[in-house]
């Protein structure tokens, strides 16, 4: 791969990234023209959460290790262990590992599929 090639290639991950946080805003635009500003409990911590977090993480390593991984696989590791997550800071610094892995989803269709239909 030449240097033009690869400048070629992160520019294009850069715009579908973009793109998709954009998109991601919009819909948080909606959400607060529809519900207002939210401030729920976290309801995070409960021991089956850790439970269901642990057993995420070794099917995410196993179906990773059997040749079979999936982007369900990676999205749902992170969200258990977000959920499995008592303490604010370390909730908060799972939830941006969920949101990164979510972007990297939509990106990774927009690849295959070309960008979604707005609505």
């Amino acid at each position: 791969m030449t240097a033009v090639q690869a400048t070629g290639d992160a520019e294009r991950a850069d715009a579908a990234q973009a793109r998709a946080l954009a998109e991601i805003a919009a819909e948080r635009a909606r959400q607060d023209a529809r519900w207002g500003e939210q401030n729920h409990p976290d309801g995070t911590g409960a021991p089956a959460d850790e439970t269901a977090a642990a057993t995420a993480r070794r099917t995410c390593e196993d179906n990773f290790r059997d040749g079979k991984g999936t982007w369900r696989d990676i999205f749902l590791e992170e969200v258990h262990e977000a959920l499995a997550e008592a303490d604010p800071v370390r909730l908060r610094a799972e939830l941006v590992q969920a949101a990164a892995v979510a972007v990297n989803w939509i990106e990774a269709i927009d690849r295959r599929n070309g960008p979604g239909e707005k609505d």
